[in-house]
């Protein structure tokens, strides 16, 4: 039984590694398209909702980071949990009476991001790799096709639900669906909040299942 479930996840392996060499153009443009627009997407949809951005920059306390890490109060485990919500920078939206809107991305968002999008790439990599494999054994390629979807429609699906650290819109957290609506109670952004959360692991969960079923079709040469 052990010796059989390694081998399968040899095969998914070698499938992964074997698509990812094939695709690596493929896997880079998405990876890199998926990456810019988590960070991008948030503060457009602001600046169309509510207010254009005017600023942006990056946080002047991160030149200390290093310092802080290896000598900053308190124990590692604390210091590095710290680190782990630090806002790297952030674009932001002035009004008369101080800020309108602001949008951080922490430590722990672009963690979220890079692997959203490596996950993304991966899938999307795997997908046109099986596409052409199903494609010279001259099998019809809807399957492919509705892969292809699927790995189109999760995309949006994440970044629409994925959470954003924001200022000005009465929750610290909401997804970039939420950017869009002003004066919300605060119960109905708790709710988006909670949602947002549930909605970006199941993103993550589904995208690596995915990957991990087309590695393995691909590792196996199963024709779908």
């Amino acid at each position: 039984m052990l010796d059989s479930v390694v081998k399968e996840l040899g095969a998914t392996g070698r499938g992964i590694a074997a698509a990812l060499r094939a695709r690596k153009g493929l896997f880079a443009a998405v990876t890199a398209t998926v990456f810019v627009m988590d960070i991008v997407v948030p503060p457009a949809v602001l600046s169309l909702s509510r207010k254009p951005v005017d600023y942006f920059t990056f946080n002047p306390w991160l030149a200390k980071l290093p310092e802080y890490v290896s000598s900053g109060p308190g124990s590692l485990g604390q210091r590095l949990e710290k680190v782990w919500g630090l806002a790297l920078f952030w674009f932001s939206s002035d009004n008369p009476f101080g800020v309108e809107w602001g949008f951080a991305v922490t430590v722990a968002d672009l963690a979220r991001f890079l692997l959203m999008s490596l996950l993304v790439g991966a899938y999307f990599a795997l997908w046109a790799h099986r596409r052409d494999q199903v494609g010279r054994f001259g099998w019809a390629l809807g399957a492919g096709g509705q892969g292809g979807v699927l790995g189109a429609f999760s995309s949006v699906f994440g970044l629409a639900t994925g959470s954003c650290t924001v200022m000005g819109c009465g929750a610290p957290v909401i997804p970039v669906v939420g950017l869009a609506f002003v004066g919300l109670s605060s119960g109905t952004l708790k709710c988006m909040s909670d949602l947002s959360g549930v909605g970006t692991a199941a993103v993550l969960v589904g995208m690596a299942l995915g990957v991990l079923y087309l590695g393995w079709r691909v590792g196996r040469g199963v024709r779908l």
